[in-house]
C-alpha cells in the first residue's frame, strides 16, 4: 500500500492519459492513480479502465456522468482518498503540464520538511513557463499578485493546481464548502489551508504548456477567480476546522 495518490482529473484526454499514467508509474517511489472522468465521449475512461488490468491496486477509476467541473472532481477524490487512508493526496493534471517528476519533490516537501501543503510554483522563482504566450504569463502572473493582495497570503502562484495535500488538512479545511471552480477553486484551497495556521511551501517547477489536447480553461473561470477572491475576503470569520 503506497502512502500517496495522484489525482487527476480527466475531460477528453485520451493523447495523454496512458503516458502519463505510465510515467507516474515508472518512479522508484510508489504513487497510486486516481482517475476522475467527466464522461469523456473520446474514450478516455476506456483506455484507463484497460491499463487497470496492467495496474492492479494501484491505478483506480471515478467516472461521472457529464461535464460536472474541476472542483467538485477533486473533492470527489479528496473524498475518495481520506476513506482509502493516503497521508499525501496530489493534484496534477493529464497534460503534462505538470512535470511528473516533480511529484517526488512536492511528497519530500510534505513527508520530510514540515510542508503540510507543498505548491508546484512557476513563480517562486521568476517565471518558469514554457509555450506560453506572453499575455497568458502575464495574466496568470498577475492574477497571482492580486490574490497575494487582497488575501494576504505570500504564496507566489496562487493558482497552481500541482500540489501535495497531507490528509490532515483536507480533513480539516472543510471541503465541502468550496464552490469555485477552476483558477477559483485551487485558490480557495490555498486560503483555507492558509487561515488555519497549515505550512504551505512552494516547491519550483518548470510549467509547459500542453502539447496534445486542447485546453480547459475559460473566461467564466477567470472571472469566477477575480470576483470569488473578494468573497473570500470578506468570509474569513466562517472558515475553521471541520474535524
Amino acid at each position: 500500500m503506497s502512502d500517496s495518490i495522484v489525482i487527476i482529473p480527466t475531460y477528453n484526454e485520451k493523447e495523454n492519459i496512458e503516458n502519463i499514467i505510465r510515467k507516474v508509474f515508472s518512479f522508484k517511489k510508489e504513487f497510486h492513480i486516481l482517475i476522475v472522468d467527466d464522461g469523456s465521449p473520446d474514450g478516455t475512461a476506456d483506455i484507463v479502465k484497460k491499463l487497470q488490468n496492467n495496474f492492479p491496486e494501484k491505478l483506480f477509476l471515478i467516472e461521472r456522468e457529464g461535464k460536472l467541473g474541476l472542483g467538485t472532481a477533486y473533492i470527489t477524490a479528496f473524498h475518495w482518498a481520506i476513506d482509502k487512508k493516503y497521508d499525501f493526496i496530489f493534484e496534477m493534471d493529464a497534460d503534462f503540464s505538470h512535470p511528473p517528476h516533480d511529484l517526488i519533490n512536492l511528497y519530500d516537501a510534505c513527508k520530510n520538511k514540515g510542508a503540510d501543503v507543498s505548491v508546484g510554483s512557476r513563480y517562486i522563482k521568476g517565471i518558469s513557463v514554457v509555450n506560453w504566450p506572453l499575455g497568458r504569463i502575464l495574466m496568470s502572473y498577475y492574477a497571482s499578485m492580486y490574490v497575494r493582495t487582497v488575501l494576504g497570503m505570500k504564496i507566489k502562484d496562487t493558482t497552481a493546481g500541482f500540489v501535495c495535500y497531507k490528509r490532515d488538512v483536507l480533513e480539516t479545511i472543510g471541503i465541502d464548502d468550496i464552490h469555485m471552480k477552476g483558477y477559483g477553486f485551487q485558490i480557495e484551497m490555498k486560503f483555507r489551508s492558509f487561515k488555519l495556521g497549515y505550512k504551505i511551501t512552494e516547491v519550483p517547477i518548470i510549467f509547459t504548456d500542453r502539447t496534445e489536447g486542447s485546453s480547459k480553461m475559460s473566461g467564466g473561470i477567470f472571472s469566477e477567480a477575480f470576483w470569488g477572491v473578494i468573497k473570500l475576503r470578506f468570509s474569513i470569520s466562517k472558515i475553521k476546522k471541520t474535524a
